[in-house]
Order: C-alpha cells, then structure tokens, then sequence
C-alpha cells in the first residue's frame, strides 16, 4: 500500500536542503511513500548537474556579496534563489511518478490563492505569459523526483548581478541555461506568501493521495543525526563537486601590451587549468614560455593563477619578473 508523507524544512542552507531532498529519495522508509517536501534557500545561484558554472554565474560577483554556489544532482539550468522563492519537491515510486499529476497539484495551489496558471512545454508554470515556476528532474531505479522553484517576493534585480555574464570568450560543452521572462507572484497577487501556497499545496497533495499525511518539520539539529545526509551534504558543499564536476571548456582571450600583443587559450576541465597556449609578437619568448608552461594544473581561479605566478616571479630577474606579472595580468583581468 502506497502512503504519504510532508516534510517541511526548518533552515535555509542550500547544499543542506539539496543534501535532505537526496535524503529523502534514497530513505528505505519512504520507497513506497508519495513525498511532498517544501523548503527555501538563503540567497544562492543553484546550477544544474551538468551546467559550467563560469558560464552560468559571475563568480567574482557572487563572492564578493557571499551567495553560495550550489550544484543540484538532477538536471536543468541555473536559478537565483532566496527566501523569496519556494522550493518544492514530489518524490514518488518510480511506477507512479507522474510529472503531470504533480504539476497539477502545483497549479490547484496556485489557483487556491487566487492564480491562474498554464503549463509551458519547456516545464515551466507561467502566469499571463511569464514564468513563476521552473522544474527539473531525477529518476533512480526505484524512485522519480520532480524538483520545482516558484517565484513569490524573489530580488529579481539579482538575476542579472549574479547570472549569464557576458562570456563570450568561454567556448563551453555542457548546457546552458535558456533565459525567460520571469515575475513574482507578489506582483500578481499582492496576498500571495509562502505560507499561503505551502498551507494550499500541502493540501492540493493530501486531496490527490487522500491521505491526510502530518506536516513534519526538518531542523538541523535533527538532520544532522543523519549519516547518509550528512555525506551527501559533504559532498554537495566541496569545491570538488560545485567546481570539478564542469564540462570541458576553453578560455580565449587576448590585449595589446606596450611590449606585444598576448593571446590566451586555455583548456580548462574539472575545474582545472590543463593546458595553455600563449600567443605574442613580443621580443621576450621567455615570458610567454614561463606562462605557458606555470599555469597548467592549477585551479581555474584568479587566486590561485595570481599566487603562482607571484611564486614564478619572485625567483626571476626584475625585469623578466615584470614581464611575466604584467603578461599574466591580461588573464586575470579577463577572469575577472
């Protein structure tokens, strides 16, 4: 017999809520369970499993004003995220998941708080023509996860400090995301909160599964009990998996220097620099030779091509040393 289950989580770290959803699909307990689980992320960029994050984010930006960059395990593109935007999650037995039952349970809430919606063909939920709500996906062999995001009250201003940045020197393999219209429901529906659609789509789930399920709350303290979790937030935390798990991409870009024109290509895979060519006109073939052959394996980061090449230059002649910082600063600036 097939049952339900709520969970509503208590905190808004997003590699935790990322980790508790992945919980949820592979706990034993719940594998011929109906799963709603709702949750918020703190301000963040979410990118896709497969998605290279220095094409999706301005990385610099996002450092500068501490928003975390987060990597789902499922597929689709990159979302700002903050307390403005409802994350919501229907896990099923793989034989019954259906994504268009679960899209519906969505738009009843949405119609409960007074919404009229439409599903688009790319899975997005739009409202008058303009999205409020995109989904991805994940199947293992025994469960379906339907992941979704709306837009209530979000800093959309944000979308455009921290997302698609003008890169076109990245020549990247992998998906990108696809930029759409976007509003909040707030603009739409002055009333609409997240407490609103979480009462109205807990209730839309318990009506589909005529089940009235008990809402459980999800706090840290509780979660962290947790082996399974705590290794998956482990792993959805660490550079290795937000960074070393990007497509095979290259860098090109080039600037005129007083003393020669540099050009730049670089192949960056799993986040690492793996190889450089230097193109130049210039007098000083050793400059161009140390850059080349300094930068690969290191992490494709600004800190760390300026800390080499500030080890590289300590142990050369000044003049040769000025060279190769002021080569190397067409890089960095360009990365920037």
């Amino acid at each position: 017999m097939t049952h339900t289950a709520i969970y509503v989580a208590r905190q808004h770290n997003p590699w935790f809520n990322l980790a508790t959803e992945s919980w949820l699909i592979e706990k034993q307990e719940l594998r011929d369970t109906h799963v709603l689980y709702l949750w918020r992320n703190s301000p963040c960029i979410v990118i896709g499993r497969y998605q290279n994050p220095w094409v999706e984010c301005n990385l610099q930006a996002m450092e500068r004003d501490g928003i975390l960059l987060a990597r789902r395990l499922s597929g689709g593109g990159a979302v700002y995220q903050d307390l403005g935007n409802t994350c919501f999650t229907i896990i099923s037995p793989r034989e019954q998941y259906d994504k268009g039952r679960n899209f519906d349970i969505v738009r009843k809430a949405l119609a409960t708080c007074g919404v009229t919606s439409e599903l688009s063909g790319r899975n997005d939920i739009l409202v008058d023509g303009r999205k409020v709500s995109g989904s991805a996906f994940q199947l293992t062999a025994t469960r379906g996860c339907h992941h979704g995001t709306l837009l209530i009250d979000a800093n959309l201003s944000h979308i455009g400090d921290y997302l698609t940045p003008d890169k076109q020197k990245l020549e990247a393999k992998g998906i990108r995301s696809v930029a759409s219209r976007v509003v909040n429901l707030r603009e739409i529906e002055p009333s609409f909160t997240h407490d609103r659609f979480s009462d109205a789509v807990i209730e839309a789930f318990r009506a589909e599964y005529g089940e009235e399920a008990p809402v459980q709350g999800l706090d840290t303290a509780m979660l962290e009990r947790e082996p399974l979790l705590m290794e998956t937030y482990e792993k959805l935390s660490a550079d290795a998996w937000r960074f070393g798990t990007t497509p095979q991409f290259g860098h090109t870009c080039s600037e005129r220097l007083p003393w020669g024109r540099l050009t730049f290509h670089l192949d960056v895979e799993k986040g690492m620099i793996v190889q450089v060519k230097v193109f130049s006109d210039a007098l000083s073939t050793d400059c161009v030779e140390l850059l080349e052959q300094s930068l690969p394996g290191l992490p494709y980061t600004v800190k760390a091509v300026r800390e080499r090449v500030e080890e590289v230059a300590d142990g050369l002649p000044q003049e040769l040393a000025a060279l190769v910082r002021e080569g190397a600063g067409v890089l960095v600036r360009d990365m920037e």
